[in-house]
């Protein structure tokens, strides 16, 4: 069977595009990327052969928000290279076309209509996004990990690799701050405010900045005296030399990139995240068992991270601020924090710890301060529930439905 899968433009597009890819290469399926030429799609998949066995990229265009003469140009401009999407779809025998999302979908998609091939949507957020509800319609089948009316409910396809790397949190040594594929100047200016105390709490930082703001965040720490490494087994070598001690100022490191292909490593070695919600970075984080503070960007089409954090916020799986309450936040003075100053002698102390701290009762006198929200949360009890909540093999399910539908034709 020869599948096309198509979409992208940021990071969480392509994480599924990797993860059907992947799973396709296990199937035995020949897989053909659609991309685009702008966005990550080249960054992430120009030589990947090991994923993919035929890839192209088009000069596909964004449509939403631009005015009225550009939204047309745009609508028209992939239209066009959707023909070239059809050729190359027919040369190779495709039988079915998976579109992601994402304004690089567009070629892809159209491409597949005009060409009579099966098209298959998997929508990845809790709001549709607009290509998928113009597509909709003209789809085999449509797939989400979120309710949506004559939708197939199915499992999100994380890689499966955050699920193997999967473990329960019991106390809170490192904290990620992640800023989706982009980064995010919020988060970095957020980790920047909260550093200090952190340190002092002996709470080691990761910190996802984004190429962008990369050199600014990097100097404000250095400035408050930080020493960076990237690294990770820095940090984590730092950490066990220094298990049974609090760490001092002068060893004290902290793990700060711009961009990282060793996620799930990082994510695993984090006790706690700070991130956007964007649908992969929620998806990842909970595959993996990681309690995490969402702050939604707050521009997304349709607020749509904001929907997407909701879905275990509401069930007490993760906390939820907006951007403009992140901004706003002024820590307590330090001395208040000491009290959660993390005991690292002995598994006995690490258990006094978790009864004291982090117990159920504790979270019902929560604080309205942040960090003491965090502070006091029984990491224990939401990574264990996470854990259960999610579900493997979301790429598996979705093509052995896709294949089910193609050979009923």
């Amino acid at each position: 069977m020869v599948i096309a899968i198509t979409g992208g433009g940021t990071g969480g597009h392509l994480s599924i595009a990797k993860a059907f890819g992947q799973e396709c290469k296990k199937m035995g399926i020949h897989t053909l990327y659609i991309g685009g030429t702008t966005g990550q799609d080249k960054q992430w998949f120009e030589n990947d052969t090991q994923t993919f066995d035929d890839i192209i990229f088009l000069e596909s265009t964004p449509v939403v928000n631009k005015k009225f003469i550009k939204k047309f140009s745009a609508f028209f401009q992939n239209i066009k290279e959707s023909f070239k999407a059809r050729k190359k779809m027919k040369a190779l025998g495709v039988q079915a076309c998976i579109s992601v999302g994402g304004f690089s979908a567009a070629t892809g998609g159209f491409g597949a209509i005009f060409g009579g091939i099966p098209l298959f949507i998997h929508e990845q957020n809790a709001c549709m996004g607009s290509l998928n509800m113009l597509l909709k319609p003209l789809a085999k089948a449509f797939f989400s990990g979120f309710e949506f009316r004559n939708a197939h409910i199915m499992p999100y396809p994380t890689n499966e690799i955050f699920f193997e790397k999967q473990r329960i949190r019991k106390k809170l040594r490192y904290i990620l701050f992640l800023g989706g594929s982009q980064g995010a100047k919020a988060i970095n200016e957020f980790a920047l405010k909260i550093a200090p105390i952190l340190r002092e709490n002996n709470i080691i930082i990761l910190h996802q900045t984004g190429r962008l703001d990369y050199e600014n965040t990097t100097m404000q720490y250095k400035n408050m005296g930080f020493e960076i490494t990237e690294k990770l087994e820095d940090i984590t070598i730092q950490q066990n030399l220094h298990s049974e001690s609090c760490l001092d100022k002068d060893s004290y490191k902290i793990l700060v990139f711009a961009f990282s292909k060793d996620m799930p490593n990082i994510m695993q070695t984090a006790d706690f995240c700070i991130s956007r919600s964007g649908a992969s970075s929620l998806w990842e984080g909970a595959s993996n068992g990681l309690p995490t503070l969402f702050i939604p960007y707050p521009f997304a089409t349709k607020n749509h991270q904001y929907f997407n954090a909701k879905i275990l916020s509401d069930k007490d799986y993760a906390l939820l601020y907006t951007q403009k309450e992140i901004e706003e936040y002024q820590p307590l003075p330090s001395h208040r924090y000491s009290r959660y100053n993390i005991p690292k002698d002995t598994t006995q102390q690490d258990l006094e710890y978790n009864n004291i701290y982090m117990s159920n009762d504790n979270q019902k006198r929560e604080s309205d301060d942040i960090l003491e929200r965090i502070f006091t949360l029984n990491l224990t009890q939401i990574s264990q529930e996470l854990i259960q909540y999610t579900q493997k093999n979301g790429a598996k399910m979705i093509l052995d439905k896709i294949i089910t539908i193609c050979e009923k034709k």
